[in-house]
């Protein structure tokens, strides 16, 4: 027992820490996962992110100590999602044909996503930079928090609702999907990229290739209207 103390002790000061928990909590998570058929319930993500804060509170170890081995980690997301592009290359005749109405579908449902997120929380009267802070939930976190910060939000408050968005549509999509009838793979991994960004799009991926296609099409979309027309939006509508 007292080695253990001791290799405990080591770890949670050392960035080893953050790295060898985010690693081994993933890849259990993740045999799980599949071990149990994949349901959505079951998001290795979501019970990643569960098992990790839990660990942290209960040990009093503080995030920056975490993520000082965790960053090791951080730093592939952006090549995660450049790595989307290459389904959408392989199907580049078929996004052509599509182009337009693509881009009209993602422009509806942002502005649907976005819309109806700040009128509920005007509705139940939110604070403004709450609601400027909501507006971004459905794009990807890093791109909310730039756009939070240029329409008067909260960069820290738009990372959180992002992810909280990303994870209800990951882990409600497909009963939401079953209830509707939609069965269409493009068109499920489209709605679930324009409303649920990176977390979404990776769930197409691990369901269906077409549906993780247009997810990341949709992902992409979703960051390139948002970053040009909510700032203008939202000076339009001080």
């Amino acid at each position: 027992m007292s080695d253990f103390v001791q290799l405990w002790v080591y770890l949670s000061s050392t960035p080893l820490f953050g790295l060898t928990a985010t690693l081994v909590t993933y890849v259990v998570a993740a045999g799980i996962y599949d071990r149990l058929g994949r349901p959505p319930w079951a998001n290795p993500v979501l019970w990643s992110v569960v098992c990790i804060g839990s660990v942290l509170v209960v040990t009093a170890t503080s995030y920056p100590s975490y993520f000082a081995g965790a960053q090791f980690i951080h730093v592939l997301l952006g090549p995660a999602v450049v790595a989307l592009a290459w389904p959408l290359w392989l199907r580049r005749s078929e996004l052509r044909r599509r182009g337009a109405a693509l881009t009209i579908a993602a422009l509806v449902g942002g502005l649907a996503a976005a819309g109806s997120a700040v009128a509920l929380g005007w509705a139940l009267g939110l604070p403004l930079d709450v609601l400027r802070s909501l507006a971004p939930k459905s794009v990807t976190a890093p791109v909310a928090m730039g756009i939070a910060d240029r329409i008067g939000g909260v960069p820290a408050l738009a990372a959180v609702f992002a992810v909280l968005t990303g994870m209800i549509g990951a882990l409600s999509a497909k009963y939401l999907f079953d209830l509707l009838r939609i069965d269409e793979w493009a068109v499920r991994g489209f709605a679930l990229g324009t409303v649920s960004h990176g977390i979404g799009a990776a769930r197409a991926l691990q369901v269906n290739a077409d549906a993780g296609a247009y997810a990341g099409i949709a992902l992409g979309l979703q960051v390139l209207l948002a970053s040009l027309l909510m700032p203008l939006a939202f000076r339009w509508l001080a």
